[in-house]
């Protein structure tokens, strides 16, 4: 465990090990000395290129701490926060739950629910109207949500919204019988016709 007077400047290399006995080696993004909360970039645990995982270590939970290297550079200068975006976005999370919440309260199916989420996805152009989904405001889905189901002037959004209904609920049906569709479009190739 790090001594109290022990201090992490930004860029440094460190290497900890967990009281579980994990061993975790990273760079110094923050420290908080009064919480004792050090968070480090280390490398993807995805094994992808170009990103990489960041770590709050509680140096409470921490056992050992060696600093490998020291950052003789000053810490880099902050960038500044878009505050209009930021608000903007929290908006529009608040409107979107409480938008959900009023759905889940006018009696809206689990399945209609997932099928909101699932067009939302794609087309953010999509509301709540009591139960039906309005999507474009040019297309309804009213319950059991369907394809059938959809309404509207016949174009591409009617079109485009009748694809994104058909594929959501083949994936739905797959993920219940747990088989890939591949494999199940060739069982049902391969099973013989009934007369």
């Amino acid at each position: 465990m790090a001594a109290p007077n022990d201090y992490f400047s930004v860029g440094s290399q460190v290497a900890c090990v967990t009281c579980l006995g994990q061993k975790i080696h990273g760079e110094v993004l923050a420290f908080d000395y009064h919480s004792k909360m050090l968070t480090l970039k280390c490398p993807s645990s995805s094994g992808k290129v170009g990103v990489c995982d960041v770590l709050l270590l509680n140096l409470a939970l921490v056992s050992e701490v060696d600093i490998l290297a020291e950052s003789s550079e000053p810490p880099p200068v902050l960038t500044s926060l878009n505050t209009n975006k930021l608000s903007s976005r929290v908006h529009s999370e608040v409107e979107e739950k409480l938008s959900h919440a009023h759905a889940v309260s006018m009696g809206v199916s689990p399945e209609g629910i997932l099928l909101f989420q699932t067009i939302q996805k794609t087309i953010k152009e999509c509301k709540w109207n009591e139960k039906n989904i309005i999507v474009l405001e040019d297309v309804v889905i009213s319950p059991p949500y369907r394809v059938e189901n959809c309404k509207g002037r016949e174009g591409s959004a009617l079109t485009h919204v009748r694809k994104i209904v058909e594929k959501h609920f083949k994936d739905v049906d797959q993920a219940k019988s747990g088989q890939p569709l591949a494999q199940q479009q060739a069982a049902q190739r391969e099973a013989p016709l009934s007369l």
